[in-house]
């Protein structure tokens, strides 16, 4: 049985490493995507994942397949389009490691998934489906993912979430929000940022955690505060649980889409529905998926850079 399915875009995240005299930049290129990276850790934890999108059948969409099967990621839901190119995206670092995003994107074959090409099989097989909003940025791809939801609402999945907020890539920031916010009606589990939750609410992540959990239909919500660590809620308890300390961030990238797979994975471990686990429990999971994303950070890229699960253990 596959443990997680997940929905979205597979890319190539071209990194800055270097800029010449005049300031054009060396790139360095990691395979990437929130949801790729997501999955990507849950896999080298051991669970069975599988992957539904689009690449273009180009020398990079090869190039992510072949990332994806070496990860252990099924990939018989990866469609490879003749008719537009895989989607790039480059990354720009600062001192502190934190980066900026532009894409090559007009369109990607990552929105031009249509529902009649997914594999519903893979969802029927899974206990939890995944999903993002880059998928929602525009069509078919938007149709596809809200058409996909239902299939597993109707199969009774585990739905997990995250906003994922690419400013660039939306129209306007009043669609964006719309569409962050059908998305978290979504959803049971989410993994949210401090800067998505000021984004759409206004709040600050304590009060974010407690209005989502109030308005929407979620069970759990972990907000991600960058190098400070991540605040946890559901309907039994609360709490705070601090970054990882004493690493040297390189790049950042991908660090939020590794938590959200860590914690998926230490939640599944513990076999109970989100909203009965207790403080004792949610610190656990909170905790690890820290630590994996921290550890995370000090290596380039996102499927690239999941830690080991010993490494992991090793530094809780």
């Amino acid at each position: 049985m596959i443990d997680v399915v997940a929905l979205g875009e597979l890319l190539i995240d071209f990194t800055c490493v270097s800029a010449d005299a005049d300031g054009y930049p060396t790139l360095s290129a990691h395979p990437g995507g929130a949801p790729a990276n997501y999955l990507a850790a849950l896999a080298k934890f051991g669970a069975e994942t599988a992957f539904i999108g689009k690449v273009g059948n180009d020398t990079f969409g090869k190039l992510l397949s072949a990332t994806l099967q070496k990860a252990g990621i099924e990939t018989r839901g990866l469609v490879m389009a003749e008719d537009v190119f895989t989607t790039l995206a480059f990354v720009t670092l600062d001192e502190t490691g934190d980066r900026e995003f532009s894409f090559a994107r007009k369109p990607g074959a990552d929105i031009c998934l249509r529902f009649e090409e997914a594999d519903l099989s893979l969802i029927d097989e899974a206990k939890s489906f995944h999903f993002g909003t880059l998928s929602l940025t525009d069509e078919p791809a938007r149709t596809t993912t809200a058409k996909l939801l239902a299939h597993a609402k109707t199969q009774g999945k585990l739905i997990s979430y995250d906003p994922n907020l690419r400013k660039p890539l939306w129209r306007n920031l009043a669609e964006a929000k719309e569409q962050l916010l059908w998305g978290l009606s979504q959803a049971n589990v989410v993994k949210i940022s401090d800067e998505e939750v000021e984004f759409l609410f206004g709040l600050s992540p304590e009060e974010g955690a407690r209005h989502i959990l109030s308005h929407y239909d979620v069970k759990l919500v972990y907000v991600t505060c960058g190098k400070d660590g991540c605040y946890y809620k559901n309907a039994l308890a609360e709490g705070f649980v601090p970054a990882l300390q004493g690493i040297n961030v390189l790049d950042t990238t991908g660090a939020g889409d590794i938590f959200g797979g860590s914690a998926m994975y230490k939640l599944l471990s513990f076999g109970k529905a989100p909203e009965l686990l207790c403080d004792e429990e949610l610190q656990e999971i909170v905790r690890f998926a820290c630590t994996a994303a921290g550890l995370s950070t000090t290596k380039p890229g996102g499927i690239s850079s999941v830690p080991d699960y010993g490494e992991v253990i090793k530094h809780l």
